[in-house]
C-alpha cells in the first residue's frame, strides 16, 4: 500500500491530481448507466489532451515561471510601492469661486439675496367668504311678523339666514328666540317643520360669537350639545347647523351610530368641537372611553323628547344630563312634540324657570298643509297611487306605509314600472339611508317609499305630496307624516287612501288634530289599468321571490356540505352570522 500512495503522489506531481471516483450516494449516475458501472470514461482524444496540458503546466514550475494569477497580484505589488516611493507633488492653490465660474455667470452682477418669509399663520377661525353689508338684506315691516332684523343677532348669523332666504319667524322661532338669546331656559311645544330646529341653532351661534373663550380647549370638549333620537334627525341638524354657522367659524361634529366609528373617533381627537349633534347610544360609547368630557357643555338642547321616551332612552338622557354641569350653570333648551305629564316631569327637572311655548298641532296641519282623503279599495291604491304620480308629473313624493314588507313591494312595483324611487325603513343599512336621502333631494328619484322612521326630523325642500298608502295606527304620526311637506310655511299636499282596513284610523286622526277630515273619490282616470310591468327590478334591487331563492339556495349548498361547516355551531352558522349585533338601541 505505501509503495502505491507513493506512486500515484509522485504521478500528481507531474500530471496533476487523479480524480477519484465518486462515493457512494454522491453524485447521481448518468441516465441509463447500469447501477455496478463506475464513472463514464473519457475519450482517448480528451485523455491524451489532459496529459499535454499537464505536462506543459509541470514543465514551467520546474522553470520557475509564475501562474497568471500570482503575476497579476506581483504587477499590483509593484505598481503600489512605485506609487509609495515617488516624490508627491505640491498641491495646486484653489481658485476663488468667481474665476471657476463661466465667464458669462461672472459678468451678470450678484443677485441680492430674498428675505426671509415670516412662517405660515394658521387661517383664522373666522373668514368671511365675501364682503357682505347688512343692508343689502332689505325685509319689509310686516304686521304681526318678527324679523329676523329685530334680533339684534350677529352679522355673521344675519348672513347666513338671508342666503337662505329666510325672512319672518316661525310662530315657535318668534316665542323662543327673544328668550333664549338672553340666556333664559326654555320648553316648547312644538312639531317638526315649524323651525324650532332653526330656533336653538340660532340661539347656540350668538352664545358663541358673544362669548369667546380667552384659552384653547381640549378636544372632546363641546360647548354645545344636541341630543336627538334618530339618525336621520342627527344628520339633519348637523346639515342646518353647518348652513347657519358657515360663516361663524365653529367646528360642528355629528355622532351617530351604525356608520364610521373609527372617522368619528379619529375626527373627535383632531380638533376641538363648538357644537356636537349625537344619538344616545353612541355618545355614551366615546364618553365611556375617556374620549368625550362633557363638564365644559354651556347649552344642552334635547329634541323629540316623547320620542326618547318612546324608544326608551331616557336613563341614557338622564347619564348624559348629568355629566354636563349644574342646570344653574348652563342653558337648557327642551322640545317635544306633545307634552305628556312624564315629559313635563323631565322638563322640570332638567330647566330651571324655563320660558314656555307651545304650538298646537292642529296649527301646523290646518295652516300649510292640504289634506286629502280617496275612498278606495285595497286592491285599487296601487293602482290610484301609480296613475297619480304618472299623469299629474309629480317630481318629489314620499309614500308612507305602516309595513316593511309592504313598503319594500309598493317600491319593486314601482321600480318594475319604470319610476325611480328608493327606499327606506328600518332593514335599509345606515349608509344607503343617506345616499337615498341625498339621491331624493338632488332630484335622482321620484318617489320614496318610507315606514315611519322618516316621519320626523327629516327636511327635503320640494316634497309637494306626502301619500299615507297605509293611514298610521296612532294619529300623532299623521301629522309627522304630513310634516314632511308644507315645511317652514311653504305649501304642501298630503293624500291620504281610505280603505277597509284602514279607515277604521280616521275618526281618531280627526279628534287628534281638532278637524274634519273631508272625503271624495278618485278622478276617473286613476283607474286606468297598469302598463305591463318590467321582468327585472331596477339595477342593484332583488324582489322577495329572488330573495327567497337565494335564502333556498344557501340553505340547499350548507345541506350538500354536511348541515355545518367549519367554524359552525349547533345551528350551522358561524358566530354572529345571520344575527344583528347587540349593541345599544339607536333608530
Amino acid at each position: 500500500m505505501s509503495f502505491f500512495r507513493k506512486f500515484r503522489s509522485l504521478l500528481g506531481g507531474i500530471f496533476g491530481p487523479v480524480p477519484k471516483a465518486p462515493r457512494k450516494g454522491g453524485e447521481p449516475r448518468p441516465q441509463g448507466a447500469r447501477p455496478d458501472a463506475g464513472p463514464p470514461r473519457e475519450s482517448k482524444s480528451r485523455q491524451e489532451g489532459r496529459r499535454r496540458d499537464n505536462r506543459q503546466q509541470g514543465d514551467r514550475r520546474q522553470q520557475g515561471e509564475k501562474r497568471p494569477q500570482e503575476r497579476r497580484q506581483g504587477e499590483r505589488r509593484s505598481e503600489h510601492e512605485q506609487k509609495q516611493a515617488a516624490p508627491r507633488q505640491p498641491r495646486a492653490p484653489r481658485q476663488p469661486a468667481e474665476q471657476q465660474r463661466p465667464r458669462q455667470e461672472q459678468q451678470q452682477p450678484p443677485q441680492p439675496k430674498p428675505h426671509p418669509q415670516p412662517p405660515a399663520q394658521h387661517p383664522p377661525k373666522h373668514v368671511a367668504a365675501e364682503p357682505w353689508d347688512p343692508s343689502a338684506f332689505a325685509v319689509p315691516p310686516a304686521e304681526g311678523k318678527t324679523r329676523f332684523h329685530d334680533l339684534g343677532l350677529p352679522d355673521e348669523v344675519v348672513h347666513a339666514i338671508a342666503d337662505l332666504n329666510f325672512q319672518y319667524c316661525t310662530p315657535v322661532q318668534a316665542e323662543i328666540l327673544p328668550k333664549s338669546l338672553e340666556g333664559l331656559d326654555a320648553t316648547g311645544q312644538a312639531q317638526t317643520g315649524t323651525g324650532k330646529t332653526a330656533a336653538f341653532l340660532i340661539t347656540i351661534l350668538n352664545h358663541i360669537l358673544r362669548n369667546p373663550l380667552p384659552h384653547k380647549r381640549a378636544v372632546g370638549t363641546p360647548r354645545a350639545l344636541v341630543l336627538a333620537p334618530t339618525r336621520e334627525l342627527v344628520l339633519q341638524i348637523e346639515k342646518d347647523a353647518h348652513h347657519l354657522g358657515k360663516y361663524c367659524g365653529v367646528n360642528v361634529f355629528s355622532i351617530l351610530g351604525g356608520m364610521d366609528y373609527e372617522r368619528q373617533k379619529k375626527k373627535l381627537a383632531d380638533a376641538p368641537v363648538d357644537i356636537m349633534v349625537a344619538t344616545p347610544g353612541r355618545l355614551l360609547d366615546f364618553k365611556g372611553q375617556g374620549r368625550l368630557h362633557l363638564g365644559q357643555v354651556e347649552i344642552l338642547v334635547i329634541d323629540e323628547a316623547d320620542r326618547m321616551l318612546d324608544m326608551g332612552f331616557i336613563p341614557d338622557i338622564r347619564r348624559i344630563v348629568e355629566s354636563t354641569p349644574p342646570k344653574a350653570r348652563r342653558q337648557t333648551m327642551f322640545f317635544s312634540a306633545t307634552m305628556t305629564p312624564d315629559v313635563r316631569r323631565l322638563a322640570a327637572s332638567w330647566t330651571k324657570d324655563p320660558a314656555v311655548v307651545e304650538i298646537e298641532p292642529t296649527e301646523v296641519a290646518v295652516a300649510s298643509v292640504d289634506q286629502k282623503i280617496y275612498i278606495t279599495t285595497t286592491d285599487e291604491k296601487f293602482t290610484v297611487l301609480y296613475n297619480m304620480i304618472t299623469q299629474q308629473n309629480l317630481e318629489r313624493v314620499i309614500v308612507f306605509t305602516n309595513r316593511r314588507d309592504e313598503a319594500q313591494r309598493v317600491q319593486e312595483r314601482l321600480s318594475r314600472l319604470g319610476i325611480n324611487c328608493g327606499l327606506l325603513s328600518g332593514d335599509v343599512e345606515q349608509r344607503k339611508r343617506i345616499a337615498t336621502l341625498e339621491r331624493l333631494r338632488s332630484g335622482q328619484i321620484r318617489v320614496l317609499v318610507a315606514t315611519d322612521v322618516a316621519a320626523r326630523g327629516l327636511h327635503i325642500e320640494g316634497v309637494s305630496h306626502v301619500v299615507n298608502y297605509n293611514l298610521p295606527l296612532d294619529a300623532e304620526d299623521y301629522v309627522h307624516r304630513i310634516g314632511r311637506t308644507g315645511r317652514a310655511g311653504a305649501l304642501g299636499i298630503s293624500v291620504s287612501f281610505a280603505c277597509e282596513e284602514d279607515g277604521v284610523q280616521i275618526p281618531a286622526i280627526e279628534q287628534f288634530i281638532g278637524r274634519k277630515l273631508e272625503y271624495s273619490h278618485p278622478e276617473e282616470s286613476w283607474f286606468q289599468p297598469l302598463p305591463p310591468e318590467s321582468a327585472t327590478p331596477a339595477p342593484g334591487e332583488r324582489t322577495e321571490g329572488e330573495q327567497e331563492a337565494e335564502r333556498r339556495n344557501s340553505a340547499n349548498r350548507r345541506r350538500r356540505r354536511g348541515g355545518r361547516g367549519r367554524g359552525r355551531g349547533r345551528s350551522g352558522r358561524r358566530p354572529g352570522e345571520g344575527e344583528a349585533p347587540i349593541t345599544v338601541p339607536e333608530h
